[in-house]
């Protein structure tokens, strides 16, 4: 399976941004899709997973309230809503499928599929 994100680019702070990406034949319809990003010089971090199986959504707190995922059927396409974008938003964001474990939304390790990853830049 491969997925590919896209969507990414250069915002000012408070803009917004909708990132991509591209799920071949329709598999979250069963697994979970995360998005992740890596910040220059940190770890690779955990944005928010949603499970339209499970039909449950995880966010972490730095972007509840400001992130959403949702997707299209038509498109086979998951999104990542981003608003009110903040400097510290700035990374290289990937989306991945969890096609492993039972927790939620589990750790890296469980997500076997992943996008190559696009860049989000936030200005001050």
């Amino acid at each position: 399976v491969q997925l590919q994100a896209s969507g990414g680019g250069l915002v000012q702070t408070g803009g917004s941004l909708r990132l991509s990406c591209a799920v071949p034949g329709r598999t979250f319809d069963n697994y979970p899709v995360g998005w992740f990003r890596r910040a220059p010089g940190k770890e690779r971090e955990v944005v928010g997973v949603f499970s339209w199986s499970g039909n449950r959504e995880y966010y972490a707190d730095s972007v509840k309230g400001r992130f959403t995922i949702s997707r299209s059927n038509a498109e086979n396409t998951v999104y990542l809503q981003m608003s009110n974008l903040k400097p510290e938003d700035t990374a290289v964001y990937y989306c991945a499928l969890k096609a492993y474990g039972r927790r939620f939304p589990g750790p890296l390790s469980d997500y076997n599929y992943w996008g190559q990853g696009t860049q989000v830049t936030v200005s001050s």
